[in-house]
């Protein structure tokens, strides 16, 4: 079942607390707006830990790569 929200004057919404729950969105966590052909798509971006982090960057290598790879959300 669809949910909805109201944008305000300052265009900011807020998600849907059944929304939330079930995909445990958290202040921090970021949604991303895509925008396609069939409408749009906003996904959760989970916030990282150190947790999440831990061993993602290898001692050789592009530092700066890792990181770009670590903020897209791959390993």
């Amino acid at each position: 079942m669809p949910s909805g929200t109201i944008i305000s004057k300052g265009y900011q919404t807020v998600v849907p607390a059944k929304i939330r729950k079930a995909h445990k969105i958290m202040p921090g966590d970021v949604l991303e707006w895509i925008d396609s052909e069939e409408g749009i798509l906003v996904q959760p971006r989970k916030k990282r830990t150190l947790k999440d982090i831990i061993g993602l960057v290898k001692a050789e290598g592009d530092a700066v790569e890792s990181k770009k790879r670590v903020q897209k959300g791959l390993r």
